[in-house]
């Protein structure tokens, strides 16, 4: 064991911790499921019920893999996937800051799980207790490459945001 690996094992914990923390929060914090379907109703998913119970499941489930290191290039994929939808839909109009609402915080967090991908989860973690070894370029594309497709997938099948004219209208 080195000290890479203890280090490894603190950046997985952290960001496992913080996409449960997030999941749950769409779950029972707040607004509770109702309130992140109307949210993300909002935001021109269609389904938003589905979409706010698929989002509590791949963030909880991504931040336990995380936190135990197995299928991690797999859980930072599903990492990268959330991240993105939250840039692209509800964080880019407002700019970089998080201070402004804007996209910072979940680019780090979507490179970040791209890093770990790259690196693989170290000898602190299931996938190395099982033999489970994807690093490098294999580790990283599955998480940058799969994150990316999953994005496409749920955005094209999912996403119909409202024209800014019929908005409008339905606003008044």
């Amino acid at each position: 064991m080195h000290v890479t690996d203890v280090a490894l094992l603190l950046v997985r914990v952290v960001v496992g911790i913080t996409m449960i923390a997030h999941g749950v929060n769409h779950w029972i914090g707040g607004g509770k499921i109702a309130g992140t379907a109307r949210w993300f109703g909002g935001l021109g998913l269609k389904q938003p019920v589905l979409q706010a119970w698929l989002s509590v499941l791949t963030e909880v489930g991504a931040g336990v893999l995380l936190i135990v290191g197995l299928l991690t290039s797999f859980a930072s994929a599903a990492v990268v996937s959330v991240m993105l939808v939250a840039g692209l839909l509800a964080h880019r109009p407002n700019g970089f800051f998080v201070f402004k609402e804007g996209y910072e915080y979940v680019l780090v967090l979507a490179v970040v799980a791209v890093a770990i991908g790259i690196l693989g989860p170290g000898w602190l973690s299931l996938d190395h207790a099982a033999g489970i070894e994807i690093t490098g370029w294999a580790g990283g594309g599955i998480a940058l490459l799969l994150g990316v497709a999953g994005t496409a997938g749920l955005l094209g099948a999912f996403y119909r945001p409202q024209p800014k004219a019929a908005a409008t209208e339905a606003a008044a």
